[in-house]
């Protein structure tokens, strides 16, 4: 039986500076992750009023 994944990679820009945006599949919240090097980091994404960004039910169906 396979395991269901539970962080979706969902964007991704750079090679030697990585900007990723991952979800989490079972609570929704988007995740920021930002790597340079050997170092990196990772932090929820927030929106304007700075509440988490969360996928919706229906978005999160269609990963």
């Amino acid at each position: 039986m396979a395991k269901e994944k539970r962080f979706v990679k969902l964007y991704t820009q750079g090679s030697l500076e990585v900007n990723e945006i991952w979800v989490d599949t079972q609570t929704g919240v988007n995740y920021l992750f930002h790597c340079a090097g050997y170092a990196g980091g990772l932090t929820p994404l927030l929106d304007r009023d700075g509440k988490p960004v969360v996928s919706s039910q229906s978005e999160l169906e269609d990963l």
